[in-house]
């Protein structure tokens, strides 16, 4: 593999102070060949008053332009923030976004209450658009019975049949004194986005001793297969390990059973696209020293992912006063070192002829922007 090509999606450094912060990034492809670029967007990482932004290409992701739609973030009649906008055409011409809503109304409580180690209130909300993102329908709920601390986590799948699902993850809401226990779920649509079955547990530790934070999820080769990789950190042993996979399709009777691997690959978010000839890449943010966006391989279906056929697409030097290091993690003080990275929040999607799209986030504490970059996945 080799880097073609990268550049900005959305220049940070241009933008009035209220708008100097892009986060959470997210990608999707169009039928009519364009690509939309979704990220949340304020004065600082999880501001209480930050929106979605979006850009739009129509030349494979070499320029850009951000559309002029602007979305409401006050809930009836409560104040609220927006995380990143996940979207995908559910049919031709027309397209679903989901993200998450954040309570708001005080803006003063931090995402995530140390005592408790739970995090605001949120919700699910869903908008439509039939003009390639220019305009959206108001939000409506996507309700999640049974569930709280809900967030959007990973790009909307599609399958051929029309079959859509919602990657999403749970733990406990801010006031919550009990104990948290966190799952990586699915929501799956057979009507295009209109209503949703019941949630699908991905992974869960079923000890509630490690975490499978973030996965991310693309579709396999049949209809309703499905590949995640996963964030995991060891609460036991207060530190992050390697990130973790599972294989698994909807039509099993309860594909928990599948096995959850370890990859071998260090790093945290972890975003995974299968070649049309068979290999596994997983786009992988490592925040380590040296801290790097790497796109990893696998040639036997995910059993391996070799150093050497890695690609270190982009290397930071993170600037904030982070407290945490690679061990010894209080997950408490974690959370507030996650609101400081800088960079991060892989996303890819296939460009064709074995090309493939990228996009991160990166900068300053008080300046970050949307990058993209373009590789080439076959040998030179």
């Amino acid at each position: 593999m080799y880097l073609e090509d990268t550049g900005l999606i959305f220049d940070a450094t241009t933008r009035p102070a209220s708008r100097r912060v892009a986060a959470f990034v997210t990608l999707c492809p169009l039928r009519s060949g364009a690509f939309l670029c979704g990220f949340q967007l304020g004065s600082h990482k999880h501001d209480p008053a930050s929106t979605i932004g979006l850009c739009r290409s129509v030349d494979g992701g070499a320029t850009w332009e951000q559309l002029p739609t602007r979305f409401e973030s006050t809930l009836d009649g409560t104040a609220g923030s927006l995380g990143a906008g996940e979207m995908v055409e559910v049919e031709p011409g027309k397209l679903l976004l989901i993200s998450t809503w954040l309570d708001r109304s005080d803006p003063e409580r931090p995402l995530f209450d140390p005592v408790t180690e739970g995090i605001l209130h949120a919700k699910q909300l869903r908008a439509f658009s039939t003009d390639e993102g220019e305009s959206w329908s108001a939000w409506e709920p996507v309700v999640i019975p049974g569930l709280t601390g809900c967030t959007n986590c990973g790009p909307l799948l599609k399958w051929s049949n029309g079959t859509i699902a919602h990657a999403f993850e749970s733990y406990k809401e801010f006031d919550d004194p009990s104990p948290g226990h966190h799952g990586a779920w699915l929501l799956v649509s057979r009507d295009g986005g209109r209503t949703f079955d019941a949630p699908l547990l991905v992974a869960q530790d079923p000890r509630h001793k490690a975490y499978y934070w973030d996965q991310r999820v693309c579709t396999g080769v049949g209809e309703g297969e499905f590949i995640g990789l996963f964030w995991t950190h060891d609460l036991e042993q207060k530190k992050d390990i390697p990130v973790h996979f599972r294989r698994a399709s909807l039509h099993d009777n309860d594909f928990r059973k599948a096995p959850i691997t370890q990859t071998g690959i260090p790093g945290q978010i972890s975003a995974p696209l299968l070649l049309e000839d068979g290999r596994l890449l997983a786009f992988v943010v490592y925040r380590g020293k040296p801290s790097t966006m790497t796109l990893w391989q696998s040639k036997d279906e995910g059993a391996t992912w070799p150093r050497n056929d890695a690609l270190v697409v982009y290397t930071h030097q993170e600037r904030a006063r982070l407290s945490q290091g690679e061990r010894e993690i209080d997950y408490g003080q974690y959370w507030e070192d996650m609101a400081r990275w800088s960079f991060g929040h892989p996303a890819i999607r296939p460009l064709g002829n074995g090309r493939v799209l990228l996009a991160f986030y990166a900068g300053t504490p008080d300046c970050m922007s949307v990058r993209w970059a373009r590789v080439n996945t076959a040998d030179r």
